[in-house]
C-alpha cells in the first residue's frame, strides 16, 4: 500500500495505527471552556495538554451538512458544492434537496482511503448525512456505513453490517435524546475493538447544545458522558481527533421567546406577495429542537425586484449582520458560486431568522429557550 495518496488535491499518509476522528455536531466552544475550566472533562483535558488544541471558523452556513463535508473532502465549500440542505431551481422555483451524494463534489477522504486499501468505518447520526459521508465507499468491500436512524434496519448490501442493535447490545434510542450521540460513539468502539479499521469517522448530533447551555446540568452530563466514551476511544491505541462542525448561540429575547426576524412576510410587504423567495437552510426532519430556525438565509428575485433593493431593505432590518448579493457572498465565505442565491443575509449572534411564521413549526422550543446557529460569532 502507498504511504501517501492524494485527495481533492491535498496530500494524505497512510495511518501507522487507526485515525478516529469524532465530529461534536454543535460543540460551542464554550462548552468546553466551561467545563475545562471546572476540571469536569479529565481526558479532553488530558488530550488537549499532550495534543495539540485550537478553536477555528468554521465553513458557511455555520451548521452540519457544509461542515461535515468540509471535514471529510478536505476542501471549503466552494470545491465540494454542499451549502445547505436545500437551494432554489430557478427554473421551477422549487426547492431542490442538497443532501444527496451525488450533488458532493470531489472525493471524501474515506472513499480516497478506501480505494487505498484502508478498512472504513462511518457512523452517523442522520441518514442524509450517511450517504453524502458514503460517497464512494464500496461497503462489499469490507467497509462500514450506517446512521443511527436506520440503525434498527441495516443490511449488508447497503451498510456493510447487519443487526446492528443486536451488536452493540443497545436499544435505538430516541431521536431527541443524548443518548443518540452516546449511541454512535458506543457503536465506533465496538467496531474499533472488533476489526480495527484504518479509518473512523464518527458524527454526532447537536441535540444537547440546542436545548441547553453550558450552564445547565443537562449539558454538563452529557460532556462528562462524552469524556468518559473519548477516555475508552483513546485506550485503543489509536490516533483520536475531536473536532466541531459549528457553535451554537443563545436566541431568544428576555421573555424566553425566539428572537425571530420573519423576513418572507418583510420581503412580501414591502415588495408584494411571490416577488422574492426566502430559503432557509437548515430545514430537515430533526427540527423540533430548533424549528428550522437559525442566522443564514437566502433570498432569490423572481427578476421584478431589484437585488440593491432587497439588500437595501434587509439591511435596514434591526439585527441583521450582513445581507450580500452573491458575488460579494461567495467570495467572503467561499461559497459555490452556481448554487447561491441573489442575496445571503446572516443575522448577528443573538437572533434567529426564519421565513414566515406560518412555515416554522415552534412547538417544539416550548419549555426551552431557543439555542440556534448558521451565523458568524460577533
Amino acid at each position: 500500500m502507498n504511504q501517501t495518496l492524494t485527495i481533492n488535491g491535498i496530500p494524505y499518509r497512510h495511518p501507522e495505527r487507526p485515525v478516529v476522528v469524532v465530529c461534536i455536531d454543535g460543540g460551542d466552544p464554550e462548552y468546553l471552556q466551561t467545563y475545562l475550566a471546572s476540571g469536569a472533562i479529565p481526558n479532553i483535558q488530558r488530550f488537549i495538554q499532550r495534543g495539540y488544541a485550537a478553536v477555528a471558523a468554521s465553513a458557511m452556513p455555520s451548521f452540519t451538512c457544509p461542515n461535515n463535508m468540509s471535514i471529510i473532502t478536505g476542501v471549503p465549500t466552494s470545491q465540494h458544492g454542499i451549502s445547505g440542505n436545500f437551494y432554489l431551481d430557478t427554473h421551477t422555483w422549487e426547492p431542490v434537496v442538497m443532501t444527496g451524494p451525488e450533488l458532493l463534489r470531489g472525493e471524501t477522504v474515506l472513499a480516497g482511503f478506501a480505494n487505498a486499501g484502508a478498512k472504513v468505518v462511518s457512523i452517523t447520526a442522520k441518514d442524509k448525512l450517511r450517504r453524502q459521508l458514503g460517497k464512494g465507499l464500496d461497503v462489499s468491500q469490507g467497509h462500514i456505513s450506517f446512521s443511527y436512524e436506520y440503525a434498527d434496519r441495516c443490511t449488508l448490501a447497503e451498510n456493510g453490517i447487519e443487526d446492528v442493535l443486536a451488536y452493540i447490545g443497545m436499544p435505538k434510542p430516541d431521536m431527541y435524546s443524548m443518548a443518540l450521540s452516546l449511541f454512535v460513539l458506543e457503536a465506533g468502539i465496538r467496531l474499533l475493538q472488533d476489526r480495527r479499521p484504518d479509518v473512523m469517522y464518527l458524527s454526532l448530533t447537536d441535540f444537547v447544545q440546542h436545548k441547553w447551555a453550558p450552564q445547565e446540568t443537562e449539558a454538563l452530563a452529557f460532556y462528562r458522558q462524552l469524556d468518559e466514551a473519548f477516555g475508552r476511544l483513546a485506550q485503543q491505541d489509536i490516533v483520536l481527533g475531536l473536532i466541531a462542525d459549528h457553535g451554537m448561540s443563545d436566541k431568544s429575547n428576555d421573555r424566553d421567546e425566539p428572537n425571530v426576524i420573519w423576513l418572507q412576510e418583510i420581503l412580501d410587504a414591502e415588495f408584494g406577495t411571490g416577488e422574492t423567495t426566502v430559503i432557509c437552510h437548515i430545514t430537515d426532519v430533526f427540527v423540533a429542537h430548533h424549528g428550522a430556525l437559525g442566522s443564514f438565509v437566502r433570498v432569490w428575485s423572481k427578476g421584478n425586484v431589484n437585488v440593491q433593493a432587497i439588500i437595501d431593505r434587509i439591511h435596514a432590518i434591526e439585527g441583521i449582520d450582513y445581507a450580500l448579493n452573491k458575488t460579494t457572498a461567495c467570495r467572503l465565505f467561499d461559497l459555490p458560486e452556481d448554487r447561491e442565491a441573489d442575496v445571503v443575509v446572516v443575522t448577528k449572534k443573538n437572533v434567529c431568522i426564519g421565513s414566515s411564521a406560518e412555515r416554522h413549526d415552534l412547538e417544539g422550543l416550548k419549555g426551552h429557550r431557543l439555542r440556534a446557529r448558521g451565523g458568524r460569532r460577533r
